[in-house]
């Protein structure tokens, strides 16, 4: 699996544009949006490597997209499904850093991708926040 982060997005975009507009080099396996930039994942690295290419500076929504690999440090981290969320960033990254280290966290819309360094961590937060109230929203799991 290959992480790329796409940058200088227009608010225009949508996560179907980016996920239809990757997918001529390959197949996606996630694709999301946060603000103005999004993370597209691909199965494959050659795909990846060739997509990078091509779209680097392609001017989507009349935006040149920076398309690069990402650098985040999510490998062997367990990635968390939270939906249901009402707070910023900040906020549920440090609910999270009470069960562990958190690698990283994007809200995107109304759900966010947690991804905890630990996987007994991350089950212990799931164990603990599942369905518990958390600035006006109720946490969940799918």
């Amino acid at each position: 699996m290959v992480k790329i982060f796409i940058g200088n997005l227009s608010q225009k975009t949508t996560s179907d544009e980016l996920r239809s507009l990757f997918s001529q080099y390959g197949k996606i396996a996630e694709c999301s949006i946060v603000k103005n930039f999004g993370f597209v994942h691909m199965d494959n690295k050659a795909e990846a490597e060739e997509a990078i290419r091509n779209l680097h500076h392609y001017m989507l929504n009349d935006q040149p997209l920076n398309v690069e690999l990402s650098h985040g440090k999510s490998k062997g981290s367990t990635k968390l499904y939270v939906g249901n969320i009402g707070c910023t960033n900040q906020e549920l990254r440090a609910k999270f850093e009470e069960f562990g280290a958190v690698v990283e966290c994007d809200i995107v819309k109304n759900y966010a991708f947690v991804h905890m360094e630990r996987m007994e961590d991350a089950v212990e937060a799931i164990n603990q926040l599942n369905n518990t109230a958390f600035k006006g929203e109720l946490l969940g799991w799918a």
